[in-house]
């Protein structure tokens, strides 16, 4: 893992409000793909705060002064891996908050290849945690993961990982790569489901459909992503933008 400075969304490992009770933070580039050629993906996590319990979503590095900033603002309680390639840092939340629980999108053990050697809890059901009544939790099963969404109630903020990939072409430096990311649908400001985690999904196409129509349902106001631009308003109409594919 290597940071890409031209891909970053500085100041990174800090926290960043974006509604009552929720934060981003911005975290490294890490590269990824195919064995080649390997795109820059800028990472984030979303923090969201019920009663003074902190629900760490997808998380990032914990530098000393991240550290000092979470604890100010509550007591993590919760660190969620939301799918099978959002984890890699979980392991230090938990060495650091030893009081918090981990819970673990399917095959994440699996492909961690030995990295979650905690105690952890599976994240495959749509209700039953403790989180319930404050953030909805709706798992999406494909043939390569689940990727699980979560929607705040109280902010009307959707949450995801990889659903939407929203790469801005100004960051991607190589020419070549910004016509992969066009390629694969995920370059903003149009930005969606990449075709490659289409493909993952083409045999769970009614089950997706039944998902996205419930995100559109719980009409967000925002959509936070893990990979590029995010989405600050109008969330229930980049939905229906991002998935006409499939509605």
């Amino acid at each position: 893992m290597q940071d890409d400075l031209s891909s970053i969304y500085p100041p990174l490992n800090t926290l960043k409000p974006v509604a009552a009770d929720v934060w981003i933070v911005d975290g490294p580039t890490i590269r990824f793909g195919m064995p080649w050629p390997k795109i820059p993906f800028p990472t984030r996590m979303t923090v969201v705060r019920i009663d003074g319990s902190l629900f760490i979503h997808s998380p990032t590095p914990l530098p000393p002064s991240l550290h000092a900033e979470i604890g100010a603002i509550g007591k993590p309680c919760w660190i969620v891996g939301p799918n099978r390639l959002h984890y890699w840092w979980t392991r230090d939340w938990i060495t650091a908050f030893p009081q918090a629980e981990a819970y673990l999108a399917p095959r994440i053990a699996e492909q961690a290849h030995g990295r979650v050697d905690f105690a952890h809890r599976s994240l495959d059901g749509a209700r039953g945690y403790p989180w319930d009544g404050a953030i909805d939790t709706l798992p999406v099963h494909g043939s390569f993961m689940t990727e699980v969404v979560f929607f705040h109630r109280a902010s009307r903020t959707l949450v995801l990982t990889d659903f939407i990939e929203n790469f801005e072409a100004r960051k991607i430096r190589s020419p070549f790569l910004r016509q992969v990311v066009r390629w694969g649908g995920a370059l903003a400001p149009h930005g969606g489901m990449p075709r490659d985690m289409r493909f993952t999904y083409r045999r769970n196409r009614t089950e997706l459909k039944a998902a996205v129509e419930q995100m559109i349902a719980w009409n967000p106001e925002r959509v936070i992503i893990a990979h590029g631009r995010w989405f600050e308003t109008n969330g229930a109409t980049e939905l229906r933008r991002a998935f006409r594919w499939l509605l």
